[in-house]
C-alpha cells in the first residue's frame, strides 16, 4: 500500500503569521491541529514538511539538520515574501529546538519553545527513534513481518552520519540561548523524558528577554501538541501570542 506523504501547509487566517515547527521524525502533522485552531482565529499559520520526513524511511536516513534547518528558513522567508512583517516562530521537539535557532538568528516576534531538547542526545537513542519510525512506516506500507525484519536488518546497519550534526546542533543552539531577546514561552509535558524536563528549564533560566512564561502539562509527554492536554496547549500558545506586540 502505498503511504500518502503529508505536506507542507499554509493555513491563511489573518495579517499576523506564525511559522510552525513539527518533530524530528515527525511531520506536519505535529502541529496541524495547532494550526487549525489558530487559523480560526486570525493568524495565518505556515508550517514546512522538512526533508526525508512524512515518507520512505530509507529517504529520512539520507537527510540531516542542514537540510531540515533550510526548510525552515525557506519557510520563514516564504511569509516574508507574501507580506508579512511581524513573524512568530512555535514548534515542537526539534521544531522547538529550531524555534529556538530562529530566534537567535531571525528577526521574531516572539517564539514558542514546545519539549524542545537542550542536552544532546545519545547517538544510539536518536537512531532507535528512526528505526521506531521505520518499523511503524512499513507496517502502514502493508509489508508483512518477514520483509519488515530484513527491511530493518539492512537499515539498522545503514549509518546515519547526520545524527552526529544533530548532536552538534543541539549543544551549538544551547550555548546561544542568552541571544534570545524576543518574548517566550516554554511549554512541557510533565511525562517527558528527564531530559526534556532539564532542557525547558535550561530554555528558560537563560533566554535573555524579560518576557518569557514557562508552562508545564501534568498530564503531557513529548508531542504535547497531540497529547491528552492539546486544547490547552492550543489554548495557552494563543494568549501568548495575542500578548504579543504586533504591528
Amino acid at each position: 500500500m502505498k503511504v500518502v506523504a503529508p505536506k507542507s501547509f499554509t493555513y491563511r487566517g489573518g495579517n499576523k503569521a506564525v511559522l510552525l515547527l513539527h518533530g524530528f521524525t515527525g511531520s506536519t502533522i505535529d502541529v496541524r491541529k495547532l494550526g487549525k485552531y489558530l487559523q480560526e482565529r486570525g493568524f495565518t499559520c505556515h508550517a514546512p514538511l522538512y526533508k526525508g520526513h512524512g515518507q520512505d524511511p530509507e529517504e529520512l536516513i539520507q537527510t540531516g539538520p542542514a537540510d531540515w534547518w533550510q526548510d525552515v528558513l525557506e519557510g520563514y522567508h516564504f511569509l516574508r515574501k507574501e507580506g508579512y512583517e511581524d513573524i512568530a516562530v512555535a514548534g515542537v521537539s526539534l521544531g522547538g529546538l529550531f524555534s529556538l535557532k530562529v530566534g537567535i538568528e531571525l528577526p521574531v516576534i516572539g517564539v514558542v519553545s514546545m519539549c524542545a531538547p537542550v542536552k544532546a542526545k545519545n547517538v544510539d537513542d536518536l537512531f532507535k527513534r528512526v528505526l521506531h519510525y521505520a518499523r511503524g512506516y512499513k507496517k502502514l506500507e502493508g509489508k508483512e513481518g518477514e520483509q519488515i525484519t530484513e527491511e530493518m536488518k539492512r537499515l539498522a546497519q545503514t549509518p546515519m552520519q547526520s545524527l552526529t550534526s544533530l548532536q552538534q546542533l543541539i549543544l551549538q543552539t544551547s550555548k546561544q540561548i542568552n541571544l534570545i531577546t524576543s518574548p517566550i514561552l516554554v511549554l512541557q509535558g510533565s511525562l517527558d523524558d528527564p531530559l526534556y524536563k532539564e532542557s525547558a528549564k535550561v530554555i528558560y533560566e537563560n533566554a535573555a528577554t524579560k518576557e518569557k512564561q514557562m508552562k508545564w502539562y501534568e498530564q503531557s509527554g513529548h508531542i504535547i501538541t497531540l497529547g491528552k492536554e492539546k486544547e490547552k496547549v492550543y489554548e495557552d500558545v494563543h494568549t501568548f501570542l495575542n500578548q504579543l506586540d504586533w504591528q
